[in-house]
């Protein structure tokens, strides 16, 4: 039979895979392949607080920033090693997909294409282009959902509208039949060799000449401390959670100072693993070791799932999200350009212990823990008045777990202009919020470790710290820590006065 190719993309695994799936039930040959696109082969990678990221023209998907495209190599790594134990392997190549993908289906007389839908506007444009070209010189074309438990035009509320509230969305997406078992991983596979005259016009590129891991200089240390991105580890992870964390995870996953949320979505972000593994393993976790009380922390754990689902069907209707309030009566609201704000914030130097700790471990790490990254945007956009569409393009550049719809859907929550989310007037206090949830002060005393000589009482306060406590801990503020660059309650009263400008 003729070869079936099976284009990766952010479903970067074996199982639980419709598109290979399918592509192995047509018994044909299978030829993998993954796409770097023009754009992001063209993203600055040298260092992520060089520029602000590559954002693409208009119709053409964003460009991966920094700490996403470390995560991108080691997951193409690891899925060609995943195939190449099956006996075949997964041919790179760089370029436009729609000039590439036609071209090599010709030389290699395809019969049939497999991918897995994507549900950015660029994305389904380009996606919906490939598919109309293909079609034309009769080559069949199969995509399916991988990323997400439910398509996002399938969930509509009664009016047959998008629902811009999250708990009568999830409550919709509950009420739905249950949802089908993930597929296996594919036991046996057969793979088309092409011959030696048509390997090298398809120019393959091998890994490592992407240059997607930074060189000079080589920031990643951190990052290959903290993760491994593969798809087995994506189920450690998981395993992880459910035995350890998930009887506390209502509190726990608000505590900072302690592992208790599944740390999984860098591997969603790039599928290492799908949404419905999770859902399902969950449940199965549940009902082999029943607990008082542990279906409440199940159903708290996979409504962040349904966070997810709903933050795409946001992105799906409003393709613009990153770039353009949901809430268009949030344009006229006024902004403050402020550099050295900017920068402190960026590099955790603001003054404030737990805003620091939290960037300082995704500047180390490429990732913040949930809680911190709520306060952290917040001090960004209600202390500073620095417009949420820089904040949302710093953690798109420095987060591993970059999402599309995530990332943009969040920022807007805090800032308040989003759907379902949180009223402008809702500041957090970033010292109460490190009194709260990290009481002992020890995550700020990880990740801001000239502090960690000040007393619990006081560390998320260091300017109220005795002289004496100060000098024990050898902290000179303003020396060694810096004094705080804005004053809370002033910085509370500037925001909300300008929040009445849009009345």
């Amino acid at each position: 039979m003729n070869p079936a190719i099976v284009w990766f993309r952010d479903d970067l695994r074996l199982a639980d895979n419709p598109a290979l799936h399918a592509a192995v039930a047509s018994k044909r040959p299978l030829v993998c392949i993954y796409i770097l696109s023009e754009t992001t082969a063209h993203a600055e990678n040298t260092s992520r607080a060089a520029k602000a990221p590559h954002r693409a023209k208009s119709g053409v998907p964003r460009s991966p920033g920094g700490a996403s495209r470390w995560w991108l190599h080691g997951s193409l790594k690891a899925l060609d090693a995943a195939l190449a134990k099956h006996g075949g392997r997964l041919t790179i190549l760089r370029g436009t997909p729609t000039d590439i993908l036609p071209k090599l289906a010709a030389a290699l007389e395809a019969e049939a294409v497999y991918w897995n839908r994507r549900y950015d506007a660029p994305g389904r444009a380009l996606d919906s282009a490939l598919e109309t070209t293909l079609k034309q010189s009769d080559i069949a074309v199969t995509t399916c959902n991988a990323h997400l438990l439910h398509e996002p035009e399938t969930i509509k509320n009664k009016s047959g509208k998008p629902f811009r509230v999250f708990t009568a969305y999830w409550r919709a997406v509950l009420k739905q039949q249950s949802l089908a078992a993930p597929l296996a991983a594919p036991r046996k596979m057969s793979f088309h060799r092409p011959p030696p005259r048509l390997e090298s016009k398809l120019n393959p590129i091998p890994l490592e000449r992407l240059m997607l891991e930074p060189k000079k200089p080589d920031w990643a240390g951190g990052l290959r401390a903290t993760w491994t991105p593969d798809e087995s580890a994506a189920h450690t992870h998981l395993k992880r959670f459910l035995r350890t964390a998930l009887t506390e995870y209502s509190t726990d996953r608000d505590r900072p100072d302690r592992v208790g949320t599944s740390r999984l979505s860098p591997y969603l972000a790039f599928g290492n693993i799908s949404a419905r593994q999770i859902w399902h393993t969950a449940h199965a976790a549940l009902h082999k070791h029943p607990a008082p009380g542990k279906q409440r922390q199940l159903a708290k754990f996979l409504a962040e799932l349904g966070w997810r689902e709903f933050n795409y069907q946001i992105l799906y209707h409003h393709p613009d999200l990153a770039e353009r309030n949901f809430q268009a009566r949030f344009d006229p609201l006024r902004w403050r350009t402020d550099r050295r704000g900017l920068e402190a914030w960026q590099r955790g130097r603001t003054g404030y212990p737990l805003v620091d700790a939290g960037m300082r471990e995704l500047w180390t790490t490429g990732w913040m823990h949930n809680r911190v990254r709520m306060v952290a945007a917040s001090f960004l956009i209600k202390h500073l008045l620095i417009d949420w569409r820089a904040g949302e393009k710093w953690f798109w550049d420095t987060l591993v777990d970059a999402d599309p719809a995530n990332n943009a859907a969040n920022w807007q929550w805090v800032a308040g202009s989003g759907a379902d989310a949180a009223p402008y007037f809702r500041i957090f206090n970033p010292i109460l919020q490190g009194e709260k949830f990290d009481p002992n002060g020890d995550y700020v005393r990880r990740w801001v470790p000239e502090l960690a000589g000040l007393p619990s009482k006081v560390i998320h306060k260091p300017w109220t710290a005795q002289a004496e406590q100060l000098a024990a801990a050898n902290i000179r503020l303003g020396k060694t820590y810096p004094h705080p660059i804005v004053d809370h309650d002033k910085a509370r009263h500037r925001a909300l006065r300008n929040v009445k400008s849009l009345a």
